[in-house]
């Protein structure tokens, strides 16, 4: 039981900032699993992903938002849509700026936003700590404090963490989780996410297929599962899963790309994803990939609402 002192908290936090600020890779540090797609590829998470802390006193629920960005196409409008929709309902927002990058127009642009969500407290958190000095590092969170000074927006905390160097990002779940609500765990004890399995099974595949190619794929790429059944016959002990899933691009000249050389990448596509899904589903699966065009999916809404968004 907990001491009468510190009460049990639970709650829903967000991180918030502009494509590639490191968001998922925080949130996939604090969950200490792979919960959330990363990409060195800015505009990688489409799906409100969900990572669950749990922890004696506490349990945390991250949600996962689309970078906020400038939108130029109807997916665009439906991602920021989704991303302000999250914002109302959380009970922390974590702004995640990059260390390594001054404070830009798409910084300012979130943070006029976030100073409209007057209620919720906002937590400032320095990403990429690793990759810079001490003497930059004090000059971007006079900077960050400067911010919050000329919007209005009141920090609860500024912290810098580096996520891949492991540094502060215990630090980063101490002090969102004393923001939060008092109140019985939200999720069962073990649970990482709520994510439907075959969402995060395609957001794997996304991953490995984003992994090494050419700028023009990102946003051109979508995985949609069509099924995953147990392989009938097999020993209660050797099961396999058999998933089949299609790789969707927008033009027939991006299909040789994903494919590559006598179909060398698809291959290489399909064994990256297949050890992610292995270690996140714990079983021995086989996986079989299709990659076809959709044309122009991103800009159809009939087409967006078959591959889910």
């Amino acid at each position: 039981m907990n001491a009468p002192s510190s009460p049990y908290r639970s709650g829903f936090a967000c991180f918030v900032g502009r494509p590639n600020a490191g968001k998922s890779t925080l949130t996939n540090a604090l969950v200490g699993t792979k919960v959330a797609i990363t990409s060195d590829r800015p505009q990688t998470t489409r799906h409100t992903v969900r990572g669950i802390v749990h922890r004696p006193d506490a349990q945390l629920v991250l949600v996962d938002t689309p970078g906020l960005h400038k939108p130029r196409t109807l997916l665009g409008e439906r991602l920021n849509d989704l991303v302000r929709s999250t914002w109302a309902e959380v009970d922390v927002i974590g702004f995640c700026l990059p260390a390594d990058q001054k404070l830009g127009p798409g910084d300012k642009f979130i943070a006029k936003e976030l100073a409209e969500i007057k209620k919720t407290p906002k937590v400032a958190i320095v990403t990429k700590t690793d990759l810079v000095d001490s003497k930059r590092l004090a000059e971007q969170l006079i900077a960050i404090h400067q911010l919050g000074l000329e919007l209005g927006i009141e920090w609860a905390e500024i912290i810098p963490v580096s996520a891949t160097g492991d540094s502060q990002v215990g630090l980063v779940a101490d002090l969102i989780t004393k923001l939060l609500p008092e109140g019985q765990p939200l999720y069962p004890d073990g649970d990482l996410t709520d994510e439907p399995e075959q969402i995060m099974v395609a957001e794997l595949i996304r991953e490995a297929a984003l992994e090494g190619v050419r700028d023009e794929l990102p946003h051109s790429l979508a995985v949609v599962v069509e099924e995953m059944l147990p392989r009938e016959g097999r020993p209660a002990d050797r099961p396999l899963l058999d998933i089949h899933a299609n790789v969707y691009i927008e033009r027939q000249s991006q299909k040789a790309i994903v494919i590559g050389a006598k179909g060398s990448r698809l291959k290489h596509v399909g064994t990256t994803a297949r050890k992610h899904i292995e270690a996140l589903l714990g079983t021995p699966v086989y996986l079989d990939l299709h990659v076809k065009v959709a044309k122009d999916w991103q800009r159809d809404p009939k087409q967006l609402r078959k591959l889910g968004f």
